[in-house]
């Protein structure tokens, strides 16, 4: 079987170069001598054909990844699924969609728009995961969907690529908890998304989680070029359930407030 490392490599370096350049930054301060593990990677899309949420799963599972838990995030009309590999080592797939119906008339009209200039050629390879936009967009339509909908706007003007990666806490030396982590990460300059408190999650539910805010990256629309939230970096800490066992799952309410890490 394939290794996943020919999904997460070009992932990662669409990631770096073009919606999270800072993260190299993350990488130098947090590196203690082997490489970082990676908890998870998130993707977004729409609930449209052909691009839906079991479009951008197909390449994950035909590498041997299993779906495993379902979230619903209702304020935001998004639903998730997680994928997790029989090696425990790879990292879990977090993989949200946006339910079009459930938007406006205007939202939907657009998005339609997007999807339909979709080439059916361009999504029957793996590459369109870290392909960025298969559309046109005008930063005017960017505009009217960032008042109603974060999520699509990021989508529309991004395309496809990793929303954020994942630093396992878990694995830190010099750092033992999330907090920590967060004011090494201010000392050096980065801003920490406090929406719901700057550590997301407890040990009660298994699992706390923080974010620095996006980066602004140039996009160039058709009418325009712009500088606009892109990727960010996200810390995970979990923690054994009752047979010692790591939580491999999400919580719904913390994956919540680190959507809001690409807010304006």
């Amino acid at each position: 079987m394939t290794s996943p490392s020919t999904l997460f490599d070009p992932l990662w370096r669409d990631y770096i170069a073009r919606l999270c350049p800072s993260a190299e930054k993350v990488h130098q301060l947090l590196i203690e001598g082997e490489a970082l593990i990676n908890d998870h990677i998130a993707l977004r899309t729409f609930n449209l054909e052909p691009v839906n949420l079991e479009t951008l799963a197909k390449p994950f599972l035909d590498v041997g990844y299993q779906a495993k838990g379902d979230y619903l995030f209702e304020s935001k009309h998004l639903v998730a699924k997680h994928f997790e590999h029989p090696d425990p080592s790879q990292p879990k797939v977090f993989i949200s969609e946006l339910k079009v119906e459930e938007c406006s008339e205007a939202l939907q009209r657009i998005v339609t728009s997007l999807v339909a200039q979709v080439d059916i050629a361009a999504i029957n390879t793996p590459d369109f995961l870290w392909g960025g936009r298969l559309w046109d967009l005008s930063a005017a339509d960017y505009q009217l969907l960032a008042k109603e909908s974060e999520y699509a706007a990021w989508l529309a003007a991004h395309g496809y690529g990793a929303n954020h990666f994942t630093v396992s806490v878990n694995q830190l030396n010099a750092y033992s908890e999330v907090v920590e982590v967060n004011a090494a990460l201010r000392d050096a300059g980065f801003v920490i998304n406090e929406a719901g408190g700057e550590v997301k999650g407890s040990p009660d539910v298994l699992l706390e989680q923080s974010s620095t805010m996006a980066d602004r990256v140039d996009v160039a629309f058709k009418d325009s070029n712009e500088q606009i939230p892109g990727g960010f970096y996200e810390f995970a800490k979990r923690y054994p359930m009752a047979g010692g066992e790591l939580y491999q799952g999400f919580v719904a309410a913390s994956a919540d407030k680190i959507f809001e890490s690409t807010n304006q």
